[in-house]
């Protein structure tokens, strides 16, 4: 699920997306830009991400007496889209962490926090979730080598 302040502007084109007014935001938006499917006042992070990870809890699959990675983009990620500081994402992480806490949801060992997947310099926020059984597990523990490393 991701929410968007502002639009990007691919090279190819030179224009953004969509247009989004200062004190709005995208909710629903796509990985590449696209925009989201609800338009709204801008509110506090909590409120943004309650409601973000209400729809994910809500719309898929029983999270609960699980445990999950958290991706803010898996296990559980939570990902900036090119254009939000690292202090507003663990911000958010913050809430999610303690969102999930309440719902029953254990976060796994290691969440994921930073710029996984951008679409250029994007303000906005993603949050993923990946529901972890020993075969993800060891997916999400396996060693890797990639050509870019985040700095934690």
């Amino acid at each position: 699920m991701g929410m968007a302040l502002t639009s990007c502007v691919p090279p190819e084109s030179g224009e953004l997306i969509f247009e989004i007014g200062e004190d709005e935001m995208e909710l629903g938006i796509g990985i590449h830009g696209e925009p989201g499917a609800e338009r709204k006042r801008i509110e506090l992070a909590d409120r943004i991400v309650e409601e973000m990870l209400g729809r994910i809890l809500v719309d898929t699959m029983d999270f609960t007496q699980s445990e999950v990675a958290v991706i803010v983009n898996g296990a559980v990620i939570v990902n900036g889209m090119g254009g939000t500081p690292l202090m507003e994402l663990c911000v958010a992480y913050a809430n999610v962490r303690d969102i999930l806490k309440r719902e029953g949801v254990r976060v796994y060992r290691i969440p994921y926090v930073g710029e996984y997947m951008t679409s250029l310099e994007m303000a906005s926020l993603n949050i993923t979730l990946l529901k972890l059984d020993d075969e993800m597990t060891r997916y999400v523990e396996a060693p890797c080598d990639v050509a870019a490393r985040h700095p934690f």
